[in-house]
């Protein structure tokens, strides 16, 4: 097949290989070459009026659009959207099933963890060289003693300080902090700071009741006398929590233990098509069993949030979206941008024209389930099921986020192409096409291009991406975790000044 129509509303349709001019489409002809994965009209489309796919409007023309036309940035125009809003008019109950396990690391509070780590977690960008010191110590054959634990991590990142001590921006780190203290692929977990900086260890302490003890602590460098001393005493507290991290086994667990961070970056036209419809297919299959999947990137639902709204199990849960998207246009005007910075150059090389064109793509990965709840940047998430975490589209800052919310796995999807990975939650990366599956065959573990090569439906793919979220929650090691990824992705979103 030439080309895909997505929807019968659609006035284009989608190239599924370069397509040269005089190519019959439908009742027309192109006109000119047509990449694959970009659009054709297959109707002329008057200046001034929308341009449909996904039967949702993705933009206006900007010129004249003639029957066979190549349909992209040079004649489509982005405007504001002004969404007339529905709140659970579009509720799918879903059917519970049970039954569905895999081996994880039940801890003490309950919850279970995916992965084993103990983690050295930084207060400021300060501490950052001795957390790296610290961590760098415990190499593979240090830690060969020790086959329950998966590794020593060091979250270090480049704030902490030179900001105000309270707002969004210090609560936002504060919660990333506590998030990943807590998180449950965390055996131990020992905190690192200066001493002298804004976003001061004690203050998280006390405003999050963590206690010390023999698998969490804390100190600081100026308290320590000295950044070799510091290393050296976080050399000997990691090593007193190496066996008690041991002593953690793998049992079976219920899927519903499973909270999955659904993640796209590098998009093409064909994320919306193959790989986010089969990863919203593996989200239903989870929330069945009583498990979550997360949803983030809030500039990336933009211009499909009307659809999220209808699927809100209830009002107050749609109007807390909106009130994000709201929030998103505030803080892009304000800082003399535009929601339609993203689509990125390599998003609109790949097909995308507009954000409204990636966003309906993107909210694709949230399946059809109800929206059960909604929750600001890494705030815990205690709803089951389908749920949304406000963050940016910067995949890095996005999924640190999820992590530090609760995510004990990520499932990543890309299109041009990605090397992510992440820590403590391992990353399953998902292709959109099959050619680019095989070219960068060491770093996608799933290739739902088959969807359209070979005829593979969207549930069977979204079958076998449910049954690797087991596998890999298990212990089986996913590409990214194969080649080492996850020590330089930890982004916290930095939000307001910097002083």
């Amino acid at each position: 097949m030439d080309f895909v129509r997505l929807d019968r509303a659609d006035n284009v349709v989608t190239a599924t290989r370069p397509l040269e001019g005089g190519v019959a489409i439908e009742s027309t002809k192109t006109r000119a070459l047509i990449p694959s994965g970009h659009k054709v009209a297959v109707v002329d489309i008057a200046s001034g009026t929308p341009v449909r796919k996904y039967a949702q409007l993705i933009g206006y023309a900007s010129t004249d659009i003639a029957a066979g036309d190549h349909v992209h940035t040079h004649n489509v125009e982005f405007r504001n959207t002004d969404m007339a809003y529905e709140f659970s008019t579009d509720l799918r109950p879903v059917t519970p099933t049970s039954g569905d396990t895999f081996m994880g690391y039940r801890r003490e509070n309950g919850r279970v963890g995916t992965r084993n780590y103990i983690a050295i977690v930084t207060s400021v960008n300060c501490s950052a060289t001795a957390a790296r010191m610290i961590a760098d110590h415990f190499t593979p054959d240090v830690l060969a003693d020790y086959p329950n634990v998966d590794g020593v991590a060091a979250f270090v990142h480049g704030t902490g300080c030179g900001m105000a001590d309270n707002g969004d921006g210090f609560e936002a780190l504060q919660r990333v902090m506590w998030g990943y203290a807590k998180h449950p692929n965390h055996a131990g977990v020992l905190m690192v700071g200066l001493g002298c900086e804004m976003n001061q260890i004690d203050w998280l302490l006390e405003a999050y009741g963590l206690k010390q003890g023999p698998l969490f602590h804390t100190m600081n460098i100026q308290n320590v006398a000295g950044l070799r001393r510091t290393v050296e005493l976080g050399i000997k507290k990691v090593a007193a929590m190496l066996p008690l991290a041991n002593l953690a086994t793998r049992t079976e667990c219920p899927a519903s233990e499973l909270m999955v961070a659904l993640q796209c970056g590098g998009s093409d036209a064909w994320s919306g098509v193959t790989a986010n419809p089969a990863l919203g297919y593996a989200c239903d299959l989870l929330a069945a069993q009583g498990g979550t999947g997360v949803l983030a990137e809030t500039p990336e639902i933009y211009g499909a949030e009307h659809l999220l709204t209808r699927r809100a199990i209830d009002r107050s849960t749609g109007d807390k979206l909106i009130g994000l998207i709201d929030w998103w246009q505030d803080y892009t005007t304000r800082n003399n941008g535009s929601m339609d910075n993203n689509p990125s150059p390599g998003n609109k090389k790949g097909g995308l024209t507009t954000i409204l064109e990636k966003s309906l793509g993107a909210a694709a990965k949230g399946g059809t389930s109800p929206l059960m709840g909604v929750y600001k940047y890494a705030e815990p998430v205690t709803a089951r099921g389908f749920t949304f975490m406000d963050s940016p589209g910067y995949d890095p800052a996005s999924v640190t986020g999820q992590i530090a919310s609760g995510c004990n796995l990520v499932c990543f999807t890309t299109g041009r192409g990605s090397a992510f990975g992440s820590k403590p939650a391992p990353t399953i990366k998902v292709a959109t096409n099959s050619e680019m599956a095989k070219r960068m065959s060491e770093d996608m573990d799933v290739d739902a291009g088959t969807i359209l090569t070979q005829g593979v439906s969207v549930e069977e793919k979204g079958r076998e991406i449910y049954e690797m979220f087991l596998s890999v929650a298990s212990g089986e090691v996913s590409k990214s975790e194969a080649q080492g990824l996850g020590d330089y992705e930890f982004v916290p979103w930095q939000i307001g000044a910097v002083m």
